[in-house]
């Protein structure tokens, strides 16, 4: 080992995890699949915000009395949070279809900040984006519809409400991206937990499939936008933190763990 080697310091975490997360930001703003997603769920999000608002409007005489327009950015995220999902899955499974997690290992060898920055970029992306959909489509239900109320109040709790369901849902997303490196595999579990299997268990009328249904992430994602089914705040706060943790510390393992194959 030469001298100059002895005395060059190692680089720090905090550094490491900038390059990283520089790197996992540059990679999904160059990807097409990046800007569908978002596509998506701006058409979903604000459009059916404004549907709903239109609804609203065109009722019954006096509809809207006291009713606050953060309604329509809440139901439209209920569906649209599906392509900001699918947007952050999408940036961890392709690299083991196509090979190139190798490269990426060999480039940031610390596992650790490596998946620090591969969650973080995606689920902030993924957020800050709904977030802003969700407020698009408040402003635009209240232009749609004026006697709609909207309040700075009302505004944060609604756009808090949203942060959360989409924060949880998009570490969900890229915790199971992060155990199955299979994008189809992923997407099919990510549906079937937030959307499917909470709308279609309490259908079948047999008790067990309903208790099943509330305790899966996508019942507390609706208690939280909608607020149904019954359950208090904190049931379902511990169904978005629980799923999303355990998807999480699952992922983690196999990044840390397993063989890049």
């Amino acid at each position: 080992m030469s001298a100059a080697e002895v005395a060059t310091p190692t680089t720090g975490t905090a550094t490491v995890f900038r390059r990283a997360a520089g790197a996992e930001w540059l990679r999904l703003r160059t990807v097409r699949t990046t800007w569908w997603c978002l596509l998506a769920a701006a058409v979903t999000i604000v459009g059916i915000g404004a549907t709903a608002a239109f609804d609203e409007a065109t009722g019954p005489a006096d509809p809207l009395t006291g009713l606050p327009a953060t309604f329509a950015g809440e139901f439209g995220v209920l569906l649209g949070q599906f392509a900001l999902l699918v947007l952050a899955l999408l940036a961890v499974t392709p690299e083991y279809a196509t090979g190139s997690i190798g490269p990426t290992l060999q480039w940031t060898p610390r596992r650790g900040v490596l998946l620090a920055a591969r969650v973080t970029v995606p689920v902030v992306v993924a957020t800050v984006a709904g977030v802003l959909l969700a407020l698009v489509a408040d402003v635009a239900a209240w232009l749609i519809a004026p006697d709609l109320t909207l309040t700075l109040a009302d505004l944060a709790d609604s756009l808090g409400r949203v942060a959360a369901v989409l924060a949880a849902g998009s570490v969900l997303a890229v915790g199971v991206g992060l155990l199955l490196r299979s994008t189809a595999g992923a997407l099919a579990t990510v549906f079937l937990l937030q959307l499917v299997l909470p709308a279609l268990l309490p259908g079948f009328g047999v008790e067990w499939m309903a208790d099943l249904g509330e305790l899966l992430p996508g019942t507390g994602a609706v208690w939280l936008l909608l607020g149904e089914p019954d359950m208090t705040a904190a049931a379902a706060a511990t169904l978005l933190v629980g799923w999303s943790g355990a998807a999480l510390a699952a992922g983690g393992w196999s990044l840390l763990r397993r063989d890049a194959s």
